[in-house]
């Protein structure tokens, strides 16, 4: 059997599982021994490859298996491991309920029960709603905001729930991610949904708009996270970085009468001048995309970083409400995190303020909750 295929775009590898080293919800990490890894004529080598027990079930050690191996080769960052592709043994079908079809016209597509869907016991709820109700929702741009995000909602108030949108400008597969995986172990969160081509989240969604819905009416979360999956994509010019997303996420909050908190990113240790203080991909999402209104939360004890979110509501297509927000205490939640803070290679300690800021974020629309609590009730859906 050919071990080796390189096509454009698409390297493929023949391996035989080794070991068995680690798995989470939806995902289990393999040892896979692969022959010429580096082209015909290199020696076998051993690597990691991940498998999505959703697609693939869960192979056996000792059985071949195709892998994907292009990331690996390139040396990326996240994502840069191999993936199973197919199994020498046909896992079962898993055919469920739902027509919604997402990874559409690959050959992994997969049909899903959307929570929007005709055939979802939700969907009466879904098609009577059509606000969330003055929920807070914090939009990020990386998901490594997620967790900094929740601990800053903790720290002000632990009996929130707290929901996560994943949107799909990084990973698809919502598995892919182990944070997400530790937050609902710790009961950090109390659901996710997986919304256009993303998938693997407690409930599907056709758009960041019914994942919101879902998120208020079925969840029944006091706060919601809107992120991409990990991974995003960046190519160093104004508009071309997946990220841009968290803009529409800000006008799709304010369309359904939620109240969108645009966590900034920030950072003190990025190598990338366009990075550091204010990402210039807050700058362009929130100062451009958005364009309806967001509270721009900031650390009180930065006035650079106040100064710069002042600019840029000033300068913004929308008009931002900078809002200035205290950090004491957060620390402590943020190092209590149940998964490891982790934002572009740097922890914690080495750039603590890219966590502050989105546990800024995440205090600022704690506190916003107080005001929903206080408005009318509205007609049940």
């Amino acid at each position: 059997m050919t071990t080796h295929i390189d096509l454009r775009g698409v390297q493929w590898r023949v391996g035989r599982v080794t070991a068995r080293r680690r798995d989470w919800p939806g995902a289990i990490e393999l040892s896979v021994e692969v022959e010429e890894l580096r082209g015909p004529g290199s020696p076998a080598e051993t690597v990691t490859a991940l498998a999505y027990t959703g697609l693939h079930g869960e192979p056996e050690i000792g059985e071949r298996v195709v892998l994907n191996v292009g990331a690996l080769l390139r040396g990326l960052g996240t994502g840069g491991l191999a993936f199973v592709v197919t199994r020498e043994t046909l896992p079962p079908d898993t055919a469920a309920p739902g027509h919604i079809v997402k990874a559409r016209y690959t050959p992994l597509q997969q049909m899903l029960l959307a929570v929007d869907e005709q055939d979802s016991v939700h969907h009466a709820v879904l098609a009577a709603a059509d606000d969330v109700g003055g929920m807070p929702v914090v939009v990020a741009d990386l998901h490594s905001a997620l967790p900094a995000v929740i601990a800053g909602v903790r720290r002000e108030d632990p009996r929130l729930r707290v929901a996560y949108v994943m949107t799909d400008g990084g990973a698809l597969p919502l598995a892919f991610s182990r944070t997400v995986a530790a937050l609902r172990d710790a009961e950090w969160l109390v659901g996710s949904v997986t919304v256009g081509q993303a998938f693997g989240g407690d409930l599907e969604a056709v758009t960041v708009h019914t994942g919101l819905l879902a998120a208020r009416h079925v969840l029944d979360a006091d706060v919601t996270v809107v992120i991409q999956g990990p991974g995003n994509v960046g190519t160093g010019t104004r508009w071309g970085y997946s990220g841009v997303a968290a803009g529409e996420a800000v006008n799709a909050v304010a369309v359904l009468s939620g109240r969108p908190v645009a966590a900034l990113r920030v950072s003190d240790a990025d190598p990338r001048p366009r990075h550091r203080g204010i990402s210039h991909h807050s700058t362009t999402a929130y100062g451009t995309v958005a364009l309806r209104p967001a509270d721009l939360p900031v650390p009180d004890d930065r006035p650079d970083l106040i100064e710069a979110a002042h600019r840029l509501a000033a300068e913004s297509r929308a008009p931002h409400r900078v809002v200035r927000v205290a950090t004491d205490g957060l620390e402590a939640t943020l190092r209590s995190s149940p998964v490891r803070l982790s934002t572009m290679g740097r922890g914690y300690d080495e750039d603590p303020a890219a966590f502050l800021s989105a546990a800024a974020a995440g205090r600022h629309a704690a506190r916003l909750t107080a005001e929903v609590d206080a408005r009318p009730a509205g007609p049940s859906v």
